[in-house]
C-alpha cells in the first residue's frame, strides 16, 4: 500500500527563491533536501546519520537533530515508488501532488537553482496546483507524514482540518473546534494586540515559529514566550475537546517543552483558551498552579442598518 507524505521543496519566502526551485523541481520530475553540511548519507544506518547529524548540525537542540535524522531516513529508505507527496508552499497552500517514480540519490551538482544535493524521483501531476486553504493546515517540518484520509481531503474538495490534529477523538463540541481553528489564526495574526506584548511568538534556531509547533508528540497550537523571556508559554485552544484531555496535552508539551527548549533557568507555563466556562476544566487546574485558562467571546449580529 503506498503510504503520503507533505513536503517543502523549500523555504516560501522570499516568493522568487520558492518560485524558481520550484518550476526547476516541476520541470525536471523531482523534489529534493538541503542540509548539504550532512554531505552523502544514502548508505548511512540509521545509527550513522543520527551520529553525523549530531556532529555536522552541534548546535541544534537534542529534538531538532533526531527530527533531522529521522528525515533523511524516510527520505533515503521509506518513500518509495508508488508512494504519493504533497509540496507545499508554506504551511497553507497545495502547490502540486506527486508520485513517486524512484529512489533517492545523492546527486551534487544536479541543480543550478539552488544547492540541493539530495533528490527524489517524482511525476507531477497536472492538479491539483497552487490550492490555498483558509488557515494553517500542514505541519512545519520539511517531510512529514500524512494519513491516507488526510491525504485525500487536501488534494480534494473538503477543507481538511491541521494535520496535528487530524487523530483528535471524543470532541465534546465539534461546532467549537471549527470555530477556534480560525479562532487560532486570528490570535496568531493579531498576538501582540490580544497579550497586551506580554508575551512573544517563540521563533527557534532553524526559524520555525508559533502556529502548530511541530514536536515529536504532536504539535503546539501556539508557543510563545515571555517578553523578558524567562519563560515559554504554551497556548492550547479547548476545540471542543474534553478537559481532561486538554489539560493532560498541555501537561504533556509542557514537559517536552522544558526537555527540549529550556535553559538557563527558564521556565514552562500553560495557557488555555477555551469559549465557555468548564467547572471540570477549573476543578483540574486546581491541582496545578502553572496552567491559567482565558475565555473568549464572539460577537456577531445582522441589522437592517449600521
Amino acid at each position: 500500500m503506498p503510504r503520503y507524505w507533505v513536503m517543502a521543496p523549500i523555504e516560501a519566502h522570499p516568493s522568487e527563491v520558492f518560485e524558481k526551485v520550484w518550476q526547476f523541481d516541476l520541470a525536471n520530475n523531482l523534489i529534493s533536501l538541503g542540509f548539504d553540511k550532512l554531505g552523502d548519507v544514502s548508505h548511512m544506518t540509521r545509527e550513522e546519520l543520527a551520529t553525523t547529524v549530531s556532529a555536522k548540525y552541534p548546535d541544534k537542540r537534542p529534538a531538532s537533530q533526531s527530527l533531522l535524522a529521522n528525515m533523511f531516513w524516510a527520505f533515503y529508505h521509506e518513500m518509495i515508488p508508488s508512494d504519493f507527496i504533497i509540496a507545499r508552499r508554506g504551511r497553507k497552500i497545495l502547490a502540486g501532488v506527486a508520485r513517486v517514480t524512484g529512489p533517492a540519490s545523492y546527486s551534487p551538482g544536479r541543480s543550478s537553482v539552488h544547492g540541493h544535493l539530495n533528490f527524489l524521483a517524482v511525476a507531477w501531476q497536472a492538479t491539483p496546483r497552487d490550492k490555498p486553504f483558509p488557515g494553517v493546515v500542514f505541519p512545519m517540518q520539511t517531510l512529514a507524514e500524512l494519513s491516507e484520509d488526510a491525504f485525500r481531503e487536501f488534494v480534494g474538495g473538503e477543507v481538511p482540518a491541521v494535520v496535528a490534529a487530524s487523530g483528535e477523538s471524543g470532541l465534546e463540541d465539534p461546532n467549537a473546534f471549527v470555530l477556534e481553528k480560525y479562532l487560532e489564526d486570528f490570535i496568531v495574526t493579531n498576538f501582540a494586540t490580544i497579550f497586551r506584548n506580554e508575551f512573544r511568538i517563540y521563533v527557534d534556531a532553524e526559524g520555525n515559529d508559533d502556529q502548530q509547533y511541530s514536536t515529536d508528540i504532536g504539535s503546539i497550537d501556539i508557543l510563545a514566550q515571555t517578553r523578558a523571556g524567562d519563560s515559554f508559554v504554551v497556548i492550547e485552544l479547548k476545540k471542543g475537546r474534553p478537559s481532561d484531555q486538554v489539560v493532560g496535552q498541555v501537561l504533556r508539551y509542557m514537559g517536552w517543552v522544558k526537555k527540549n527548549l529550556c535553559g538557563n533557568g527558564q521556565a514552562v507555563k500553560g495557557l488555555v483558551i477555551c469559549r465557555d466556562p468548564d467547572p471540570k476544566l477549573s476543578y483540574a487546574l486546581e491541582m496545578t498552579s502553572n496552567i491559567d485558562v482565558k475565555y473568549y467571546s464572539v460577537s456577531f449580529k445582522l441589522s437592517e442598518a449600521p
